[in-house]
């Protein structure tokens, strides 16, 4: 009994010293980690940019991406801010001799890809070269390759050219097999949130506007390729539309690569360019480390003069929201602070969401409003910004969006599901209630809903939809009637929503600060840029994160390609009265 307990001691001792000893390590790691010490880049050096993560708008700082071991607890995706800052970085820095785009998985959206390619070809005027390689070119991934002084597509690879498609999943099959009845209440004909939960295929109106800002989408890339390559903007669609690339040979003989080569070729010719011996690694520096070298491009503006950019993206929901939702109190609460904050002299809202909460987009409106009256606000609309996306933006003084936004969407819908015969006959659950009033269970979803109960859910859709289009055709300054022509729902491409009004400037996020910086009489240089809402610093990040990191982690390892439809569900579930807010994915191949 004595060794035993002797034994127990001794593990008691060692995991308390053990957890004493990788606290303090955890702790040494961190310091190294959030070092904002500058790094030398060498001369000659190649600025490597690598999409293998999702682009996100922001560059995640939480503990485990600032380490460089994001990837084993689930923690992905590479801020757009950073990517752009970087090139632009580059453009100025004698030491980086040219940009390397290593294009094996691009996780993008639209717009998203256009601000780099945009960037790289302001990158271009310097006389650097951007060289790119890529083993399987996906459409996206070839039109920002596209830009690039030399392309070397693997000779066993592939180069997808053959158009858009959107595809949706229904599941209304899924519910009849449930014994789920669903409850829909919307307006407008195009809302087509809520048909894969009770159809089995597309509408008409679904499929029509799905295939309009495919095609304006499709068509505006093909033309930049068009232009980036030399070629007829009728040879490509002939080339895409005829499905003419099957291989490697297929798109060196159209043209559409400069060379067929591996990788090694690729950093010989890059070797050549900055003038390191062929036996000697080319200096390739990666977006982590080029972060912390100097910039010469810093502004170096008056700290009294700022442009508040702030960071609006996710699904809209009530409450503060955190870094993959935008909370209607959290987002008042940073547009507010840039509002009373007399040294930010303008406001930049970059908006990338799908919508969500209409109560929670009216709350960040009104803010918007408030905002408009003492100083200019302007909509900076990336790759969504729908539904309740451009409630939050209407507002504004300008809306700026790209000619690949997915926008408008202007629409609203509600969704119960009685789920009483499910339980009864999937469960054999049964339930029974006591009422002090005729409807003091409603809402519930254990029981069939009567024509009355529906009739009133659909009135406060319809006085919704009807808010939502006043303010909208007040903001944009036209009548009622006109706006609610192309509203109903319908989705726009950030160039068709220009053509009716939707929009004001097409152009990205450096156009909409510098129409904010003009608004507010401020010349280049005489400002400042401060980012909202403020991310939380590493230690913080370090033991709020690490929790939701691990779980996260451990679901993608279970779940494997199944956690985004987990994802899908988990959103749903929040989802908490009327919605404003476009299908849950448009997922654009």
């Amino acid at each position: 009994m004595r060794q035993f307990l002797k034994f127990v001691l001794a593990t008691m001792v060692g995991l308390v010293l053990f957890m004493i000893l990788g606290f303090v390590i955890l702790l040494g790691i961190a310091a190294v980690a959030s070092s904002s010490d500058e790094v030398s880049i060498a001369e000659g050096s190649v600025l490597e940019i690598k999409l293998s993560q999702p682009v996100v708008e922001r560059a995640p700082r939480s503990p485990f991406a600032e380490l460089g071991i994001g990837d084993m607890f689930g923690e992905q995706g590479i801020g757009l801010d950073e990517i752009k800052s970087s090139i632009k970085k580059a453009k100025a820095d004698e030491n980086i001799k040219g940009i390397f785009l290593n294009l094996d998985l691009l996780q993008a959206g639209m717009a998203s890809v256009e601000e780099i390619r945009n960037a790289l070809l302001d990158f271009k005027k310097s006389k650097k070269f951007v060289v790119a390689y890529s083993e399987f070119s996906t459409e996206k991934a070839y039109y920002l390759a596209s830009v690039a002084d030399r392309f070397y597509l693997n000779p066993q690879g592939a180069l997808e050219l053959n158009g858009l498609s959107s595809e949706v999943m229904f599941f209304k099959g899924t519910l009849e097999k449930l014994d789920l009845q669903p409850y829909i209440f919307k307006v407008g004909e195009y809302k087509s949130a809520v048909e894969p939960f009770i159809l089995d295929k597309m509408s008409e109106p679904s499929r029509e506007q799905t295939a309009s800002f495919l095609n304006s989408l499709n068509d505006f890339m093909l033309k930049n390729i068009a232009t980036s390559r030399k070629k007829g903007f009728a040879d490509l669609k002939n080339i895409s539309d005829s499905m003419l690339v099957h291989n490697a040979d297929d798109a060196l003989r159209l043209g559409l690569v400069t060379h067929l080569g591996y990788y090694d070729q690729a950093t010989s010719f890059m070797k050549s360019k900055t003038g390191v011996k062929q036996d000697k690694e080319l200096k390739l520096v990666n977006l982590g480390t080029y972060k912390k070298a100097a910039d010469p491009t810093k502004s170096s503006g008056s700290s009294s003069n700022r442009i508040a950019v702030i960071y609006a993206s996710g699904d809209i929901v009530g409450g503060k929201g955190d870094d993959e939702s935008i909370g209607g109190q959290g987002m008042s609460e940073a547009i507010r602070k840039a509002r009373l904050d007399k040294n930010v002299k303008a406001v930049v809202l970059r908006i990338n969401s799908p919508g969500g909460s209409s109560l929670a987009s009216d709350v960040i409106w009104r803010e918007v409003m408030l905002t408009k009256k003492v100083k200019p606000i302007i909509a900076s609309m990336s790759d969504v910004a729908a539904s309740g996306g451009y409630y939050i933006a209407m507002a504004c003084d300008t809306i700026v969006a790209h000619p690949t936004t997915i926008t408008g969407s202007i629409g609203v819908f509600g969704m119960m599901v009685n789920s009483e015969n499910f339980l009864k006959n999937k469960l054999g659950i049964t339930t029974d209630r006591v009422k002090t009033g005729k409807f003091s269970d409603v809402p519930t979803v254990t029981r069939a809903m009567t024509p009355y109960e529906k009739m009133h859910i659909q009135r406060e859709v319809e006085r919704i939809y009807d808010d939502f289009t006043t303010k909208a055709a007040q903001s944009r300054n036209m009548p009622v009637a006109d706006l609610r022509k192309i509203a109903s729902g319908r989705v726009w491409s950030g160039i068709e929503a220009k053509q009716r009004g939707l929009v004001d400037v097409l152009g990205g996020m450096d156009q909409a600060v510098a129409i904010a910086a003009r608004k507010a009489k401020l010349k280049e240089g005489e400002y400042r840029l401060r980012t909202l809402p403020a991310q939380k610093s590493f230690m913080e990040n370090l033991f709020s994160d690490a929790e939701t990191q691990m779980k996260t982690y451990t679901l993608r390892e279970e779940l494997g390609d199944m956690l985004p439809y987990y994802q899908q569900y988990k959103r749903v579930m929040q989802m908490q009265g009327i919605q404003a807010r476009l299908p849950f994915e448009i997922e654009i191949q």
